[in-house]
Parts: structure tokens; sequence; C-alpha cells
């Protein structure tokens, strides 16, 4: 696609290798992990049918259920609310049922690998996603301080935005090594991608995304800063992001997390529903015809209300029904924040600096709003221009971005008047749902006063703003300066062979401990990372053919930063 500002993965050739979102932290193939034929690895017999407590029924959480119980062992989910977690999927009432809305994740970028294993596996079909100035995307919008542009193309906009672009690929090439690190990361050069990003990792781990920006000789205009940050790059304004690490935003570029972006078709949450009720054909110990549903009657156990440590190195857990289980592994896949607030936790399920990691957790907030139409008017042409009625928008005004998605032009369609982050997405926080609408209609009148948005809903609005969720409180991780030490405590936590035994038998996994927090890819990486874990704890082993990521670590290992 053509980003609305280009990062500088466009100048690589076009005959180079596909990228992969393994990333430069830990540079392991899960891709050709999934796809080797000797499979993810096989635990003892004599272990077969034991019960491994996986909280969480989110995509990292389903996964892990799902290779566990090829495996041989018996997963118990526990899911506060809904399986899907963050790809969530809702409907509007009263609407032709083919009306959905993703309230969470909505666009996947190709380099997510491991990922479309599974969307591959359970035969989901997938489309361009109509990002801002990508090829799916009639046209754009970028509406600054009342004025608007029109595009069909980046060379639509003035040349200020064109200016923008050029400075940005300049800052990654002089400030990232950028153009050295894509090449390895497409070459799978394991010891170059870790000899570039040990060095970044020393020098960049203090500073943040717009620090970054403001070192470059190439952002001297604080009008180009400004530019950037509320158009931004393959999904518009980033401005949200610019007191984060800039190891955050790097590693979305280096993996090009943020381009030729798409949606699934019929919603994302089709996938762990899926893997939920999958009979797979390559299964140990239990029959052909066993799902994670027929193991559970159909339904996960639900909210788990404490977690403690008990004799012999138990984990054990009480849900909301005050039902008690003891189990010899179990896998956590919520956001950490919950084993803080909502989950009754002993101070000796972990480590004291892996509790410290947790409480330095930091997330970013997100909301969105959908309205169903009757159909895709946007597409209607106007009389005296020429051009679409409506366009995919970017602006500084409270919607920030606006959304419009159809089937095609004879049916209805579903608009998202806004989606929004951190302080952007806290304004809409006290407002219901119609409220949200009346406001987002006002500020989407001012930049398309002719068009009578109104007259084409057919529906209520949906909403959400992730960090009023209960089970959570925020969207997405992304860390702030100083976190890289926190994050690869959170990260290689599956490697518990040097803990004490006392602190072994409970696995992390989900996006937000992944490298990649905010991406669907991070939450499938991490629950392979955590089933290798538990068959490790079981005596288990993969295949000499097909080492795992714990069988890899010591020669891929995160950098390790000083604690002094």
């Amino acid at each position: 696609m053509t980003s609305t500002v280009p990062n500088a993965v466009q100048h690589t050739e076009a005959a180079a290798p596909p990228i992969t979102m393994f990333g430069p932290d830990f540079p392991y193939a899960y891709d050709d992990f999934l796809a080797h034929p000797a499979g993810l690895g096989q635990i003892p017999a004599t272990e077969h049918g034991q019960e491994v407590a996986v909280i969480g029924g989110g995509l990292s959480g389903i996964i892990a259920a799902y290779e566990l119980m090829k495996m041989g062992l018996k997963p118990v989910v526990y899911e506060a609310d809904q399986i899907g977690g963050r790809l969530r999927t809702v409907g509007f009432d009263g609407c032709d049922p083919s009306l959905t809305a993703e309230m969470g994740a909505m666009r996947f970028p190709p380099s997510s690998t491991a990922l479309q294993h599974y969307i591959d596996l359970v035969g989901l079909e997938t489309r361009p996603f109509p990002n801002p100035l990508s090829p799916a995307t009639p046209s754009t919008v970028v509406d600054l301080k009342g004025e608007s542009h029109y595009a069909e193309t980046i060379d639509d906009l003035p040349q200020v935005y064109r200016d923008v672009a050029e400075a940005w690929n300049a800052c990654l090439e002089e400030g990232a090594d950028f153009p050295d690190m894509n090449r390895a990361l497409r070459e799978r050069d394991v010891p170059r991608i870790r000899e570039i990003w040990a060095r970044l990792v020393e020098r960049l781990d203090n500073q943040t995304f717009y620090g970054f920006l403001c070192q470059s000789d190439a952002f001297r205009s604080f009008r180009h800063r400004e530019i950037f940050g509320q158009v931004g790059f393959g999904t518009g304004g980033w401005d949200t992001d610019f007191p984060n690490s800039i190891l955050e935003i790097l590693r979305v570029v280096y993996t090009e997390a943020d381009d030729h972006h798409r949606g699934i078709v019929g919603g994302s949450q089709q996938l762990p529903l899926r893997l939920w009720d999958r009979e797979p054909q390559k299964i140990v110990h239990w029959p052909l015809g066993t799902s994670l549903s027929s193991l559970h009657d159909g339904e996960p156990r639900g909210a788990v209300t404490r977690l403690t440590r008990t004799a012999g190195n138990r984990i054990t857990v009480t849900d909301a029904t005050g039902d008690i289980r003891t189990f010899r592994a179990a896998v956590f896949t919520g956001q950490s924040w919950l084993l803080l607030s909502k989950i009754d936790c002993d101070d000796t399920l972990f480590p004291i600096d892996h509790w410290t990691a947790m409480e330095r957790t930091h997330y970013m907030e997100s909301s969105k709003l959908f309205v169903p139409v009757d159909r895709p008017f946007w597409l209607d042409k106007d009389e005296i221009t020429g051009r679409d009625t409506m366009s995919m928008t970017l602006t500084d005004r409270m919607t920030r971005g606006t959304y419009l998605l159809d089937e095609g032009p004879d049916g209805p369609a579903v608009i998202c008047l806004s989606y929004t982050w951190c302080d952007d997405s806290l304004k809409w926080l006290p407002l219901s749902p119609k409220e949200r609408m009346e406001v987002m209609l006002k500020s989407l009148g001012e930049i398309y006063p002719n068009v009578d948005i109104r007259s084409h809903i057919i529906g209520n609005p949906v909403t959400v703003s992730w960090e009023n969720e209960p089970w959570f409180m925020g969207a997405f991780k992304a860390n702030l300066p100083g976190h890289y030490r926190y994050q690869r405590r959170l990260f290689t936590h599956f490697m518990q062979d040097k803990l004490p035994a006392d602190k072994r038998g409970l696995f992390l996994a989900g996006d937000d401990i992944s490298w990649t927090a905010g991406w669907a890819e991070g939450a499938v990486q991490t629950a392979l990372n955590a089933v290798w874990g538990v068959m490790h704890q079981f005596g288990g082993a993969t295949d000499a053919t097909n080492p795992g990521p714990g069988d890899v670590f010591d020669e891929i290992a995160p950098v390790e930063l000083p604690e002094d």
C-alpha cells in the first residue's frame, strides 16, 4: 500500500524475501515452527490427560489450549467474559447480521506469519483493509486546522506532506539503521539482527518517540513534527505514541507491522471461536472428534478470582463459582494488571522482579464507535467536483480517524465514525454511545458540510472504551522509556529452569508480554512460548528437526541490559 507517510520499507527491492514479525528482540521463526511436519513437540505418555489451567480465552489462551490439547494434555480454559478477548466482533441490533463492527483488532499485516497460520488453518478469508491512501481506499481526506485536502495518492497532497514523508525516511535511515535491519530481517540473518539491535537498545532504551524525532535534522521543523503526529504513516497519526519508547516504534516499522493491512471477512472473533470448535486431525491421546469445546461441554469455566501456590509447587485456581482446582501447570494470558487488581494472588506466584515489571506495565487507552448505514453512499460522486462524496478521513478534530467499510455498492455498510487512542480516547469516556455519535457527526459535518450522514444511519451506534472494560483496563501495552528490562523479564518468563522450584509452573502469555503488543501476532508468539514451557514442565521435548523457542533460547535471547 501507499502509506500516508511512507516509511523506508518502500525502498527495498521488490524481489526481496517476505518479512515476518518475529522481530529484532527474539528472531525466532515461529512460522517455520508451526509449518514443520514434526509438530510442536510431545510429552511422555504417562502425562497424557493431565489438566493444565489456561486463564483467559482470548487468542493467546485459545491457541495455547488448542496446541496443548493436541499434545495430549487436558486444558481447562477460564474466561471471564467471552471467547475472543480483544478479537471482539459485534453486530447491530435489528440490522442485517452480516453488518459487523470490530471493537478490537481489525487489521493485520502480512508479516504476522504465525497468526496467518491459524487464519489459514480454520479457513478464514482476508481482504485489504481501507487504511489511509491504501489501494483498498478510494480516497482519503486529510483535515488539519480547518483545511481539508482530498487525495487518492500521497502525490495529491500538498508538498509539505511529501516533505514529512521524506523526513521520516531520513530519520529512520540516520538514527535507526533502517535499511540494514530491514535487510537482515528479510534474510533472517540472526547474527546481524542481534548486532544491530543490541547497539540500538543500549543507545535508545531511554529515548521517547518524540525525542527521537527531535534529534533528527530532518525533523527540525516543529510544523513537520506536528503534521507527522497528526497524520503519521500507514494507519494514521502517531502523536499519541510520542511519549512511548522509540524502541516500540522501531519494532513496528522494521517488521512492516503498519503496512499492507488485511481484515478478516466476517470478523476477527471467528478465529478463536473456530479454534475452540476445531477437531484436529493430528491429536495425541484424545479420540478423533475431540475439540476444546467438547472437553468443556461447550463452555469455558468462568472468571478466575484467586490464584495461589500450594504444596508440591502446584497452582491452585478458584473461579467465580467458588470451584477450586489445583494444577501442575497453568498459563495466564490476560492482561497482567488483572493480577494486581481483579484476581487475588499470592506474592509467591512470581519472583519480585516480575511483579515489579507487571506493576510498571503501561497500557494505551483506545475507543471506537461504529454506526450501520443503508448503503456506501460515500461512493457517490459529487456533481460539481467529481470527487467521492465522503472519504476515509484523518483529522485533528475529535474523531481523529474515520473508516468506511462496505461489502460492495448494493448493500448496507458500516462507518467507524471514530478510532482514537490515549488522551483522545479519554475525551469520550464519560459520554454515552449516542452522545459520542452526536459529537462525531458534528465534527464530520464541519469537514463534509453538504453530506447528511445522519440520514443514512439505520441502527444504534456501538462503542467501546477499552480502558473502561473491567477485564482489560486498557487496549494494549506500550513501553515507556526505560521499560526494556521489564519487558524482557515478562517475555522470557517461559524459560523457568533457572527459577527456584517454587516459582515454576505458571506461565505468562498474551500480547502484553510480547515485543509486539497491540498486534495479534504477539499473542500467538507468546502462546507458543508458553506451550513450549508447559511441554518442558511435563518432561516433553520437541523433535530434533524442529527446535522450539526454548531449545534455541540461548542463541537468540533478547539483549540483556545491566541492572545496576
